[in-house]
């Protein structure tokens, strides 16, 4: 293989670097109120209002999640590369799913509408799911939390009465980015990333759209 080859790979593969970084798992709730509140009619809230709701959603699902992972990485020693590896996914797993379950509570609390509630209740049944297939497969969560948007986009689609087509183009292609980079950078095969993304999109729709929203989640939005 030439210099310029050898190149060529490293770019690839620092890029594939930068789009796993910056789709992180941990970021999509924060970046669907974000989006919610810019771009619905939820712009016309009060900014005091949305200030707390964006707060609330990123020291949840970011701040204590990070941290929480950080002080088990100290404790145990461990590097980032060492948390791809099943067997020491499993503590960041809990720590984050504890976070959510705070999260959600917290805003049932504020009486934030349910529509708002779910997109974290969303986040936190993809989690779980991912868990108990971690046990024998490791889906990819990040592939998890692009099927999870895209389903939320259908879900507010009918909610709010939009067109999400142009919207569901941009996300597919991110979604596309994201998926070459997970398997560029070899932590996922193409299944696994495949598979994870059908898991956030089934939960979503499953949890958020108006013709399928069932009973049992009823109690965790009313």
């Amino acid at each position: 293989m030439t210099e310029e080859h050898l190149t060529a790979d490293r770019g690839i593969v620092k890029i594939a670097q930068w789009v796993s970084a910056l789709f992180t798992p941990f970021s999509i709730p924060f970046l669907a109120f974000l989006i919610l509140f810019l771009f619905s009619y939820l712009r016309i809230m009060p900014m005091a209002y949305k200030l707390v709701v964006l707060g609330v959603v990123c020291s949840f699902t970011i701040v204590l999640p990070a941290l929480g992972i950080l002080l088990f990485r100290r404790i145990y020693g461990l590097s980032v590369a060492d948390l791809a590896e099943r067997k020491h996914r499993y503590i960041p797993f809990f720590l984050t799913i504890l976070s959510y379950m705070c999260c959600l509570l917290m805003m049932r609390r504020l009486n934030i509408p349910w529509y708002m509630t779910g997109i974290i209740l969303t986040a936190l049944v993809t989690m779980i799911i991912c868990l108990v297939v971690n046990l024998k497969w490791k889906l990819s969560e990040h592939m998890a939390g692009a099927g999870a948007v895209m389903g939320g986009l259908v879900a507010f689609s009918a909610l709010f009465g939009y067109n999400p087509v142009w919207w569901l183009c941009v996300f597919i292609l991110v979604s596309g980015v994201l998926g070459s980079a997970r398997i560029i950078l070899r932590h996922h095969t193409l299944g696994e990333v495949l598979c994870g993304c059908a898991v956030g999109l089934v939960c979503s729709l499953l949890v958020l759209h108006p013709m399928s929203n069932i009973p049992l989640f009823h109690l965790f939005l009313f």
